[in-house]
């Protein structure tokens, strides 16, 4: 799960305050509000579901008393500094949490539905890691968006050796032209 949390990480290096925090979907994703919707995603699973401590308030997080998607965006007086900050201590939690518990170990997901709701760390590690790879898809095409940038992780874009850019726009054409004549069909 590291390797992923970095690379969701690795999507904002580089880019201005305007380009991590700019909603590049009609339903407003980016890639500061991915990662503050991680952290909230990792203390509530990690943290809330078995009781364990966490020594500040997670605000991140949804409460009854914020707007819709508060988790998904960062306002202006929140710093990128400050929520990669919190994502990195709430996955150190996280990963304790891991690390200490057995994997049978029965936690209670508040916000799930009540036949449900009583559920194993396992359970819930597959759920999280199922949610952050998700989420990391997302800031990889929106990345991919701003600038262009792909991949895992600089240096590592896993399209090496495909072609140039002469090459990927030919290709996109190549798409089109295909998506086109499926339509005409």
């Amino acid at each position: 799960m590291k390797s992923v949390r970095e690379a969701l990480l690795w999507k904002l290096d580089g880019l201005s305050e305007y380009d991590v925090r700019r909603p590049l979907t009609p339903t407003g994703t980016n890639l500061l509000g991915l990662v503050k919707h991680l952290a909230g995603i990792e203390a509530g699973y990690f943290v809330l579901t078995f009781g364990r401590p966490f020594p500040e308030p997670i605000p991140s997080w949804p409460v009854e008393d914020a707007e819709p998607n508060a988790d998904m965006w960062a306002t202006a007086e929140q710093s990128r500094e400050d929520i990669v900050g919190l994502y990195r201590r709430v996955w150190a939690y996280a990963d304790a949490a891991i690390e200490e518990l057995p994997l049978e170990t029965i936690g209670r997901v508040p916000w799930w539905p009540a036949d449900r709701a009583e559920t194993t760390l396992h359970r819930i590690l597959v759920h999280v890691i199922a949610e952050t790879n998700r989420h990391a898809g997302h800031a990889d095409i929106v990345r991919e968006l701003i600038d262009g940038a792909a991949g895992l992780r600089q240096g590592n874009d896993n399209l090496t050796g495909l072609g140039d850019e002469a090459w990927w726009e030919e290709y996109r054409a190549r798409l089109e032209r295909a998506a086109r004549e499926a339509a005409e069909a």
